[in-house]
């Protein structure tokens, strides 16, 4: 797979290395869906800074990843995103809804930390 998955404590990194087949794209829901829970993962950041293209179909597919994420009590964030890429995303009006976005990994982090230490804070 075109996606290499470092775990950094309770925090999942995927780096998309190249363009993913929708095969792949699967694979990768399900691999993250798997490690949320075999690792009591909290965050999850998806980096597509390689990607090109962001299609309808891998976007539909990080709404997947986000959702299933979080309905196994992981919160996700998409960084990379280059801009010719969130321009046309869009142009092309594809559905983002719930997509959380940030420029890097260190943005991505600060997000998952506020809202992992909210829900502490609020009792969740």
């Amino acid at each position: 797979m075109a996606v290499a998955i470092l775990r950094e404590g309770d925090l999942l990194i995927a780096s998309i290395e190249s363009d993913l087949s929708d095969s792949e794209v699967i694979a990768l829901r399900d691999d993250l869906t798997r490690m949320v829970g075999d690792h009591r993962i909290q965050g999850i950041v998806i980096d597509v800074a390689a990607l090109d293209v962001i299609d309808s179909f891998v976007a539909r597919a990080l709404r997947a990843i986000v959702l299933t994420a979080r309905l196994r009590g992981a919160e996700t964030v998409i960084i990379g995103i280059q801009p010719d890429v969130a321009i046309a995303m869009v142009q092309f009006r594809l559905n983002l809804e719930p997509l959380r976005a940030a420029l890097d990994l260190e943005a991505a982090k600060a997000i998952l930390l506020r809202r992992t230490q909210g829900d502490a804070l609020d009792g969740r």
